[in-house]
C-alpha cells in the first residue's frame, strides 16, 4: 500500500532542524542544558537528533527499496554506491573546508595531514551503505535478525576488548584503538581534549542498526496503511524498545559518545514514539499549518541545509575585520557571524545562554529561509 505520510517528511525536516539548532549556538560555553549532549553516559533531547535522523533515513529507504529489488542488482549498486560516496565526500569537504584559516595575519593551507576522516555525514553515508545492503538481501525479517547480531555482538567486543576496570569509559572504550590504528590520530575529533572520535568506524556498528529500524517502520506503516492498528502497534513497539534500552542500560550504559546498544533501543523506541505522534496528529486528525509547514521545508533539502549550515559560517569566518584592540595592543578581529553573537544577541540578557539561544535560533530563522525560497522555486538538491 503505497500511500504518502506528510508526517515522516515533517519527522525528516524537524530533526534537520534540530541538528542546525543544537550546532550553531552563539558560544559552546553558554548553553542551556537540554541543547547540550550527555557528558557521558546518559541522553538529553540533543543526544536524539542524529539517532532520529539516521532513523528518518532508514524510512525513506522503506519506500525506494521496492524500486531498488524491482529494478535489480545492477541498478540497486549503482544507485546506493554513488550515494554513499557522494554523501561521505562532502563529509569530507565539509571537514577540509575552506581549505584555508587564518594564522595570525596570514591565510595559510590547511593540511591534509590535520583533516578529520569521519564525521556526521561520514557515518549517515556508512550506515545508509551497509542497511542497504543488509535490507536488500537479507529482507525485513532478516535485517532485524542481522540488527539484533549487531547490537549483542558490539557489547561483546565492547566487554571482551575494552578496559577490563571499565570498558564503558572514554579511557577504556576499545574504538579508540581501532580508530587511532585505521584512521590515525591526526585524522580523529579531539574535541575532548584527546584523540577520540564520537563518530569513528568502531562505534559504526550499532548506528547502523538504528537506520534497520526506521526501514522496518517505514514498511510497516506501508502494509498496514492508516490505521488504527498500525498506530497501535507502533506506540506499544516504542515503549518496548524504550523499557528494553533503559533495562540494557544497567549493564551497558546508554551512551551517545561510544553509541552502545542499549542508545540504540531507547533512541529509536523515542523515534518510533515521536514519530507516531506525528502520525495521530497529521495522517488522522490533520493538525497540519504553519508549524508543520516550517519543518516540511527543511525536510525537502536536508542534506544541502545541513551542509550549509556548516559550511557557510566557515566561509564568512575568512572576510574578517578588527573588531577592537585589548589592552595589550593585540587585535581582535571578527566576522560576520561572531559580531552578529558579540553585538546584537549577547546584549539582549545577562543570563548569557538566553543571547546563545537567541543566535541559535536566528540562525534557524536565517537557514528556514533559504530552504523556504528554494521550495518556492521548486528546487530540490538531491544527493
Amino acid at each position: 500500500m503505497n500511500q504518502r505520510y506528510y508526517s515522516l517528511d515533517v519527522f525528516r525536516g524537524a530533526t534537520v532542524a534540530l541538528m542546525i539548532l543544537v550546532n550553531n549556538p552563539g558560544s559552546w560555553g553558554h548553553i542551556f542544558g537540554p541543547l547540550e549532549h550527555a557528558p557521558w553516559h546518559g541522553c538529553t533531547p540533543t543526544d536524539l537528533v542524529f539517532p532520529f535522523f539516521l532513523f528518518a533515513v532508514g524510512n525513506a529507504m522503506a519506500f525506494v527499496m521496492p524500486r531498488f529489488e524491482q529494478a535489480g542488482p545492477a541498478h540497486f549498486w549503482k544507485k546506493v554506491l554513488k550515494r554513499t560516496v557522494l554523501i561521505y565526500a562532502i563529509g569530507l569537504f565539509l571537514n577540509w573546508s575552506p581549505f584555508v584559516k587564518w594564522d595570525g595575519e596570514n591565510l595559510v593551507a590547511k593540511t591534509w595531514e590535520n583533516i578529520r576522516i569521519m564525521g556526521v555525514l561520514q557515518r549517515i553515508a556508512l550506515c545508509y551503505f551497509f542497511a542497504s545492503v543488509i535490507v536488500f538481501y537479507a529482507k525485513a525479517r532478516g535485517a532485524f535478525v542481522v540488527g539484533a547480531i549487531f547490537l549483542l555482538v558490539y557489547w561483546a567486543i565492547c566487554l571482551l576488548l575494552g578496559n577490563p576496570a571499565n570498558p564503558f569509559a572514554m579511557t577504556g572504550w576499545f574504538g579508540t584503538d581501532v580508530d587511532i590504528k585505521l584512521l590515525g590520530m591526526t585524522h580523529m575529533y579531539k574535541g575532548e581534549g584527546v584523540a577520540f572520535d564520537p563518530e569513528g568506524l568502531a562505534s559504526t556498528l550499532p548506528a547502523i542498526v538504528q537506520v534497520i529500524f526506521g526501514y522496518l517502520v517505514g514498511q510497516y506503516i506501508q502494509q498496514k496503511g492508516k490505521t488504527y492498528e498500525m498506530l497501535s502497534n507502533l506506540l506499544i513497539a516504542g515503549i518496548v524498545l524504550c523499557l528494553a534500552g533503559y533495562a540494557w542500560d544497567m549493564v551497558f550504559p546508554i551512551n551517545k559518545k561510544i553509541w552502545t546498544s542499549s542508545y540504540v533501543l531507547y533512541t529509536s523506541g523515542l523515534g518510533i514514539l515521536t514519530l507516531s505522534v506525528l502520525i495521530y496528529l497529521i495522517e488522522f486528525k490533520s493538525v497540519t499549518g504553519a508549524w508543520s509547514k516550517f519543518f516540511d521545508v527543511f525536510g525537502k533539502n536536508p542534506l544541502f541545509i545541513f551542509v550549509l549550515s556548516g559550511f557557510l559560517p566557515r566561509v564568512s569566518a575568512l572576510c574578517r575585520w578588527v573588531d577592537h584592540v585589548d589592552e595589550t595592543g593585540k587585535k581582535i578581529y571578527t566576522s560576520f557571524f561572531p559580531w552578529f553573537y558579540e553585538h546584537v544577541c549577547k546584549n539582549v540578557s545577562t543570563d548569557l545562554r538566553v543571547g546563545s539561544l537567541l543566535y541559535a535560533l536566528c540562525m534557524i530563522s536565517f537557514f528556514w529561509l533559504i530552504v523556504y525560497v528554494l521550495d518556492k522555486k521548486k528546487i530540490y538538491i538531491k544527493v
